[in-house]
């Protein structure tokens, strides 16, 4: 409900959430995972006060913690700059909540001394519960048909979350998009039909993609649509104009905005299947992108894989006149990889650059 990969943990009162929740933030937190928190109770709240539980979840390791209670809300983060209030929870990799056992959202329920969650459980009140936390007694817990924890169990529990969230990674599915709605103004010809190696770049660079990706589209402009229909690749047509690569992006994410989008230029001649294996082994799906690292800390925003997460922030920076997919990466949480072969990721958008190109690719230097 609120964040691509949430858990909860519910319980009634001294079943022992807030300390579990701690340890599981702490233990991931220590993984190198970002990890925000929602604490959501009935009762008032302080903002932060120390032994409070937002104050343990903070020491733990989450970044930022969301408090609620029937009269206000709060965030709660360290540092200058922090906090993005329309968004906030987006920018950590995981989403710990605290309470809330009546949402649709995944949770871990704790069995309380007394059993008085039993009931709600059993009356179809308690959704989506994923496995059972008990005390040490968990007579009779086995009819639920889930999975049972003792609440000291540390290991066995995290090691249940990461494997739930990893399938919730799993799931994702990665689709390729070729861009090819520039207007080619300093090659002065269409860069999509050029030819390099046996293949157009059109043709070439979704075959490559095609390696890795569950499905491989075209993005271009409306009137492109026609010129590029004998390739037998489907096309997406930018609904979102005069954006760049950025209306290409937002368009592909329109049309499946559950999936993640490995995008890749049409101008990337020295490209090849080894230089796409690494950016799909070393992507980070818990991250907003994952992308090469370029000179001078700037990262390849043309050849990356954006996450379904990035949809929302994309937008919140358009709307702020930030058209810039190079900006996005270097301003948000991804993950960066080092290129085996940096000279591979070098485009080519001019005639005297495509000349130098064929000649080394005719040398075998591509």
């Amino acid at each position: 409900m609120f964040h691509p990969f949430e858990i909860a943990l519910c319980g009634l009162s001294g079943s022992g959430k807030t300390t579990l929740m701690e340890k599981l933030i702490r233990r991931f937190s220590d993984d190198g995972f970002e990890v925000a928190a929602l604490k959501h109770g009935c009762h008032r709240f302080e903002i932060d006060r120390e032994g409070k539980d937002s104050g343990r979840f903070r020491q733990a390791g989450a970044a930022p913690v969301l408090i609620a209670d029937r009269e206000k809300e709060a965030i709660v983060s360290s540092g200058a700059g922090r906090i993005d209030f329309t968004g906030s929870t987006l920018a950590a990799d995981l989403f710990f909540i605290e309470g809330l056992k009546e949402l649709p959202t995944p949770k871990l329920l704790l069995i309380d001394a007394r059993r008085e969650i039993l009931p709600p459980l059993e009356a179809g009140a308690i959704p989506q519960a994923l496995a059972l936390v008990h005390d040490g007694n968990g007579d009779g817990l086995e009819r639920f048909r889930l999975p049972l924890f003792h609440r000291d169990d540390l290991p066995a529990i995290s090691s249940f979350v990461a494997e739930f969230f990893s399938k919730q990674a799993a799931s994702v599915p990665l689709n390729g998009l070729v861009l090819a709605g520039g207007r080619s103004s300093r090659m002065g010809r269409d860069k999509a039909r050029l030819r390099y190696h046996d293949e157009k770049q059109l043709e070439r660079t979704a075959a490559l993609l095609s390696s890795v990706c569950d499905k491989v589209y075209i993005s271009c402009r409306s009137d492109q649509l026609g010129c590029y229909s004998d390739s037998g690749i489907p096309a997406i047509a930018d609904s979102y104009l005069d954006l760049g690569p950025l209306g290409g992006l937002l368009s592909a994410q329109r049309h499946s905005p559950g999936a993640a989008w490995l995008v890749a230029a049409c101008d990337l001649p020295f490209i090849d299947k080894p230089v796409i294996a690494s950016l799909r082994t070393g992507r980070n799906p818990y991250r907003f992108a994952t992308a090469f690292g370029g000179d001078e800390g700037r990262p390849e925003p043309l050849l990356a894989i954006y996450e379904p997460k990035s949809r929302r922030r994309l937008f919140e920076r358009h709307a702020a006149g930030n058209d810039s997919l190079c900006s996005f990466l270097m301003d948000s949480r991804v993950r960066l990889i080092e290129p085996d072969e940096p000279s591979k990721l070098r485009n080519v958008n001019d005639p005297a650059s495509m000349a130098e190109a064929r000649r080394a690719i005719g040398k075998g230097e591509g």
